[in-house]
């Protein structure tokens, strides 16, 4: 079955775009970055703090490079629910980073805020199609 989920073009003031993905998790909207190059997707840690108990994460013994930072200390946590379109994904595991530089650029560039980076993992699992011209990301599951 194909999902078709739509995207927005937001613009970096000259300094490129991104692509952004409306998704629901913990009961609430969210946008989230698409990114080709993340080989994994990611959720800020602060973030994800106001929603689950910070008890519920797991560290992670591997140190996250990049993202602007030589390493940083990283997490995973099963999120109950994260539904992009008509994909519901339940206790789909993802990353936790401190990702406030990102969040803190696009409020200064207001920006409409993010909560994380839509990774490889999910878009490699179903073999997601970024269709520029129309805007929409289709998965295929």
């Amino acid at each position: 079955m194909e999902i078709l989920v739509p995207l927005e073009l937001i613009d970096l003031k000259d300094d490129g775009f991104h692509l952004l993905v409306e998704v629901v998790v913990f009961g609430h909207i969210f946008n989230i970055v698409l990114d080709t190059g993340a080989s994994r997707t990611v959720f800020d840690k602060s973030t994800t703090e106001r929603y689950l108990d910070p008890k519920n994460l797991l560290r992670s013994e591997l140190l996250s490079a990049g993202l602007g930072t030589v390493s940083m200390e990283s997490y995973t946590v099963i999120l109950p629910s994260l539904t992009m379109g008509t994909l519901d994904l339940p206790n789909l595991q993802v990353a936790i980073l401190d990702l406030s530089t990102i969040c803190s650029t696009y409020t200064n560039l207001n920006l409409p805020p993010i909560i994380g980076v839509l990774g490889g993992d999910i878009l490699r699992k179903y073999k997601a199609i970024i269709d520029y011209q129309n805007l929409s990301l289709k998965l295929i599951t």
